[in-house]
């Protein structure tokens, strides 16, 4: 029985980030499941060397890689939606496996994916890899808070990891993966009113607007949804900055225990609401990629072990 869940799923923000993303070599998926039965042990000798870092990894499989590796499914996993509004297209861009390292300290993020991707060796290729890092108060480069939603305490897990509805993949967790590149020059230009207006919260203070007093734009009207009994719909983000002097953006991460919630969130923000309201954050930020992936429980890793 799978009892453990990933390090990386639920823990506080962190200060650094790296993501990496990998395709798999279909010749030598003996070694991928061997290198992947052979994770737990490296995260966690890797994490004994640094006790005072917080040093935390998920290793997600993608929909399209998971077959080769098992015969069973998770019950919701499925490839990256294809989500198209009058303004924005949001097109999938899924590769086979993400490596999601964060911790308090940039040298042990580093020590970490590195050890992870060379014990990999020739079985997988690079899709691309990308430096986080915590920005003032956990603020976007937009200035604003990032995050402020997020589930508290013992609620993050009810919110992020699958429970008895999925029994062979308990303790498992869906995790969307994306990366946004802002146009800062844009967004600098606006009045901090439109800023402010374009969030639905203060900027300097992080104070939300009431419900009355939100545009039907705001980014926080179109990300806060309700089910059919009034209940918000929760999502753990795990989201942090990138940046280099020529881009800058946001690598959008999420963990749920189904990706039901993020799917309806993205669709609202791109193809709005009834009436066709959109999310006004998309003005001046667009998604390069968009990737969907499973979180599976310690246990589920080990087993794949041909020895």
């Amino acid at each position: 029985m799978m009892t453990s869940f990933q390090s990386g799923i639920i823990p506080e923000a962190s200060s650094d980030a790296l993501f990496i993303t990998l395709n798999i070599n279909s010749s030598k998926i003996n070694k991928i499941k061997d290198t992947l039965a052979a994770t737990p042990k490296l995260i966690s000798d890797i994490q004994s060397q640094f006790p005072d870092a917080s040093l935390h990894a998920t290793i997600g499989i993608s929909s399209q890689a998971w077959d080769k590796l098992d015969e069973k499914r998770p019950i919701h996993l499925s490839p990256f939606p294809h989500i198209k509004g009058k303004e924005v297209e949001i097109e999938p861009t899924d590769v086979d496996l993400v490596l999601h390292i964060r911790s308090s300290r940039r040298d042990a993020t580093y020590e970490l994916g590195n050890a992870l991707y060379s014990a990999f060796s020739d079985s997988i290729s690079l899709v691309e890899e990308v430096n986080c890092f915590k920005y003032l108060d956990n603020r976007d480069l937009t200035g604003f808070v990032d995050g402020t939603e997020n589930p508290e305490g013992e609620n993050r897990k009810s919110v992020a990891l699958v429970g008895e509805e999925d029994p062979n993949f308990k303790d498992g967790s869906y995790f969307n993966l994306m990366r946004f590149v802002h146009d800062l020059s844009k967004w600098e230009k606006q009045d901090l009113k439109t800023q402010e207006d374009t969030y639905g919260r203060t900027k300097e203070d992080n104070e939300e607007y009431a419900s009355s007093e939100k545009s039907v734009h705001a980014h926080t009207k179109r990300t806060s949804l309700k089910d059919e009994n009034g209940r918000s719909m929760e999502i753990l983000r795990q989201s942090i900055p990138y940046a280099s002097l020529t881009e800058k953006g946001l690598m959008f991460a999420s963990y749920s225990k189904t990706p039901t919630i993020f799917n309806l969130m993205l669709e609202s923000m791109v193809k709005g609401d009834e009436h066709g309201n959109t999310d006004h954050l998309m003005k001046y930020t667009s998604a390069k990629t968009g990737q969907a992936f499973f979180v599976p429980a310690i246990e589920w890793l080990k087993s794949l072990s041909s020895k």
